[in-house]
Parts: structure tokens; sequence; C-alpha cells
């Protein structure tokens, strides 16, 4: 069983035995496709959560940058200023709360990732104060790009932010002659499905989020 600890404290293990499992002291997650839940569930896992697995036309209209608002790469932006606005945008996202990074790893995890591209990893900031607001990353995968995360501060939310970082990510990757874009979101999350039910995204798949409870000893 092979496993790693997130920065939000929790641990997620692959292939999974009952050997090993007994020896876990925490709780243990796990993710895998819908169609593949039972055996997991027969060594005491459960469902936590679920995504959908969508891919979305990168061809949509131009949307208009929201006044007083410039966009960025994330090359442009201050790197701890980016690490903790990636802290905060983290804790509205299901499954993600209680998230901090660490120097290294959001380095490592950042610049350092194989699939790190800075031209489809934008950031908002107010042009008064300087500050990011908001964040939209595209990973350079192969065969497709993933959308890893779009996020907005909450008391910038309603102004059209995301819909305009997503429009001109999406036209960068257009402009390269990618035509679509994969992408992960929560059952629960309502706006994100609404961001993207409009960009016309459709669902391919299921994944599940599980959890085996750690119930110590008598």
């Amino acid at each position: 069983m092979r496993s790693r600890v997130h920065p939000d404290g929790r641990q997620f293990v692959r292939d999974p035995d009952a050997q090993s499992l007994a020896q876990a002291t925490a709780d243990v997650y796990c993710t895998v496709d819908a169609s593949e839940i039972d055996p997991y569930l027969a060594l005491g896992f459960e469902v936590h959560r679920r995504e959908g697995v969508y891919l979305v036309p990168a061809h949509g209209p131009r949307v208009g940058v929201p006044c007083g608002v410039v966009f960025l790469q994330a090359d442009e932006v201050d790197e701890v200023a980016l690490r903790l606005l990636d802290d905060e945008l983290r804790q509205d996202v299901p499954g993600a709360e209680g998230w901090v990074w660490d120097e290294a790893g959001f380095r490592a995890e950042t610049y350092e990732a194989p699939d790190f591209d800075p031209t489809t990893y934008l950031i908002a900031l107010d042009s008064k104060s300087d500050d990011p607001i908001a964040i939209a990353r595209v990973w350079m995968n192969e065969p497709t790009p993933r959308l890893g995360f779009i996020g907005v501060r909450r008391n910038h939310r309603r102004r059209g932010i995301a819909q305009a970082l997503l429009a001109e990510v999406f036209a960068r990757l257009e402009e390269r002659g990618i035509r679509e874009v994969s992408t992960e979101i929560d059952d629960t999350n309502a706006p994100s499905l609404a961001l993207f039910e409009r960009r016309g995204a459709h669902r391919t798949s299921t994944s599940v989020e599980l959890v085996r409870r750690y119930v110590p000893s008598a």
C-alpha cells in the first residue's frame, strides 16, 4: 500500500490491503472511479464525496476583464502571495478544507511541476491594491490539458472574474490548437457546475473519494 499525506493533513492511499489498513492510526482516504468502489467498500471504506469528471470545450466567447482587475501569469506574481491565496481559496473547495502549503511543497507542486505553464496559470489582481484575488490554472497534461483549479476570494465574487479568467485561459489554449480541457467538479459545487455548463461541459465519468475511519482499540 502506497500512501501520501496531503497539505490538509489527510492520508491518501493507493492499492490498499487489509493488513496495511489494520495498522493505520488515522482516517485513510482514497480516490477511485465509481465503477471500482466495491472492493474498497469490502475493506471498510465508505463514500465521502463524489466528483464529476468533465470535458470542456476550449472554444467560447471572449469575456471582458472586469473593471478594477488585471490578469498576470503565475511567474509574474510574488510566490508567497500566490501560495497564501491558494491556501485561502482552497478552504471553500469541497475536499480541500484545512489545506495549508509549506514553502517547499508549494514550489515543488507548482513551478517545478512538469505540467506547469505560466501562460495557462493566471492570477487576477485588484488593480488598486495589487492584491491577488483569483486563480485559474490549467496543467498542460498530455494528451488533454487539465483545469486544476479556479477560485475567487469571497469579497470579489459575483463580478464575473471567474468567467473572464476562464475565458482568457481557454483562449490561449485554443490558439495552440487545443480543443478541450478536462476538469473535476464536486457534485455539491453548484457555482462551478453552473459556470462550466455555460461553457458546454459534458460529464464523462464519476470519481469517488472514499474514507476508512480509524476506530481506536477499546
